[in-house]
């Protein structure tokens, strides 16, 4: 009987840990830039996703060469969107925005009296999805954020912020965004940004 293996997408339609070929199939297969790898256990497989794909993946012999920064990681697919958000405290008042990778051109942006960072960078991804679909745009997206991915991937909102009278009205766009994640597909590639190897996104307040 064959072992069970534990499949890491780190670029691919929906990044994340996929317990079957299947699943993993459907986020790679016509996805010109996948990054994926098979682990024996789902606890090195977890590991894996919160590392560089490069970490684990090597160039095979007469395969096509990348562009390496510093960092040792290839360059950005400069033909995409970028979002990014902010937060005054955490919680605190909070605000998001999507740009164009080469020139930081602002497509949209949101902001909200209360949230957190990982509320902000989840709201981010789902608005950036939602854009490119209603300008029928192909173009990837990048997001710097692990956490946002994974509640992206789960189509659901894992923050600990209290709902309350004061972050009712934040919850209330939460809840949107997980119902258009629900009834929605989308073909746009999230992303994951190399903080470390490019530097911080294009769509970065500037505030750190």
């Amino acid at each position: 009987m064959a072992k069970k293996k534990f499949y890491v997408v780190w670029q691919g339609r929906e990044p994340g840990v996929y317990t079957s070929w299947d699943d993993c199939k459907k986020q790679i297969d016509g996805f010109s830039a996948a990054k994926y790898k098979s682990f024996p256990s789902m606890e090195e497989a977890e590991q894996a996703f919160k590392q560089s794909a490069e970490t684990f993946i090597q160039r095979k012999p007469g395969g096509a060469k990348t562009k390496k920064t510093s960092s040792g990681t290839g360059t950005p697919v400069w033909k995409s969107i970028s979002v990014d958000a902010a937060c005054s405290g955490n919680p605190g008042v909070m605000e998001y925005q999507g740009v164009v990778t080469t020139t930081k051109q602002q497509l949209f942006i949101q902001k909200y009296p209360l949230g957190t960072n990982n509320i902000g960078e989840f709201l981010a991804i789902v608005h950036g999805l939602a854009y490119l679909k209603k300008i029928n745009s192909k173009l990837p997206m990048y997001t710097d954020s692990r956490t946002a991915l994974a509640w992206v991937k789960k189509k659901k909102c894992g923050s600990k912020l209290e709902r309350n009278a004061k972050t009712e009205s934040l919850f209330q766009l939460v809840d949107r965004a997980e119902a258009w994640l629900k009834s929605n597909t989308w073909e746009t590639e999230i992303l994951k940004w190399d903080t470390k190897g490019w530097g911080e996104i294009p769509a970065d307040f500037g505030r750190k």
